[in-house]
């Protein structure tokens, strides 16, 4: 026999959580249950409607940006944008507005606008909608293969219909594909059109961006995204532009690794990670890298990007820009080392009772005064 078991949340006068789980048929199922929260956070009320008939047919990122959508709503100072929602969910501006465009089709979020930029994003009331008779899961399957079928035909549609439309198009993705060595997917066919139409890369600077990707080893589209936004951030938009970041990228890699005695290997991703940090975000000249390589080798014996980056990121809060920077802080860091051993020094004399005096250890001799006339009488007698 079934038990239909009815679960009651409410909440007592101390505000705490109380669960109650009630009887069926004269059969006690268990008594009332409180729930007690050690955290003291806000907490993010979700629609129980949202999640039985939203939630399971949206794509999961579409899900996430949603749900940090509603979180920002109990953080008032936070400031929200759409490239500050592509920095949180590490993506293209791109993919943060279907998301947006999903769930305003959808009709749990209405957008406005004010001249072509979003202006406002408001949380509609969610409503169940009407039931339909379930599908069997053979039917389910065949709609979802026929609706991702239909979403590629389009896809390739369309793909077609710009390659025809502008030539320059039809020879970047002939190019991109013998660069990779294999058919472009409708996916990778897109990110190459974001960065012709969102980026505004010119046909010849994606061409150089795949050509430069392969090079490094890498065909996946996702690395060639990274770099893709790494240059946009840097506002390169030319070839040269490009060429020049990344010969002098590659000779500066080189020469760091000379300084820590490593030769004969490329550096590994962890290393171009710590040379792209001092590079990129702290601004140091390749000299003062050099140094803190050198200072890493001679303390600790070994090749420490770890090490080296504690050096740099010290120097780096001390305001260091130049090597008379460097050498201004170790003549500091020696007055220091310096006052520090005298105070110890008188900090021991104290402890003694005495004074500071010369480090000469026959001054501590206890002198003695001796009647030279009696000994001389006492030698005397003992011959």
């Amino acid at each position: 026999m079934a038990i239909l078991i009815l679960k009651t949340l409410c909440y007592n006068e101390n505000g705490t959580e109380t669960l109650t789980i009630h009887r069926k048929n004269g059969i006690l199922i268990m008594s009332s249950i409180t729930l007690h929260s050690a955290e003291g956070c806000s907490i993010t009320m979700i629609s129980d409607i949202f999640v039985d008939y939203y939630m399971p047919r949206a794509n999961g990122e579409f899900v996430k940006i949603y749900l940090y959508l509603l979180r920002s709503m109990h953080n008032t100072g936070t400031q929200i944008s759409l490239s500050m929602l592509a920095d949180v969910f590490s993506c293209p501006e791109n993919d943060i507005r279907r998301a947006l465009n999903y769930w305003d089709d959808a009709g749990v979020l209405s957008l406005s606008y004010k001249k072509d930029e979003l202006s406002s994003v408001l949380f509609l009331p969610l409503e169940a909608p009407k039931k339909k008779p379930s599908p069997s899961p053979a039917r389910e399957q065949r709609t979802q293969e026929e609706s991702k079928t239909k979403r590629t035909r389009i896809s390739q549609k369309d793909i077609l219909r710009r390659k025809e439309e502008n030539a320059e198009i039809a020879q970047l993705l002939f190019v991109c594909e013998q660069y990779l060595g294999r058919t472009l997917s409708p996916s990778e066919t897109e990110r190459l059109f974001y960065y012709y139409d969102e980026l505004h890369f010119p046909v010849d600077l994606v061409e150089y961006l795949v050509e430069y990707c392969v090079s490094k080893g890498s065909t996946s589209i996702h690395y060639i995204e990274k770099v893709a936004q790494e240059w946009h951030k840097t506002g390169i938009n030319t070839v040269e532009m490009a060429k020049k970041e990344t010969t002098t990228w590659h000779r500066s890699y080189f020469v760091i690794m000379r300084a820590f005695g490593i030769r004969g290997r490329n550096p590994i991703d962890s290393e171009i990670a710590f040379m792209n940090k001092w590079i990129k975000e702290y601004d140091f000249t390749i000299e003062i890298i050099q140094e803190a390589c050198s200072r890493t080798v001679t303390k600790t014996g070994k090749q420490s990007f770890e090490y080296a980056d504690k050096i740099l990121s010290d120097w780096r809060n001390h305001n260091v820009h130049h090597l008379e920077d460097i050498r201004r802080l170790d003549s500091a860091h020696k007055a220091e080392q310096e006052a520090a051993r005298q105070k110890a020094r008188a900090a021991r004399s104290d402890q003694r009772g005495t004074a500071p005096s010369s480090p000469n250890r026959f001054n501590n001799f206890e002198q003695r005064d001796y009647d030279w006339s009696q000994l001389e009488k006492q030698l005397l007698n003992q011959q």
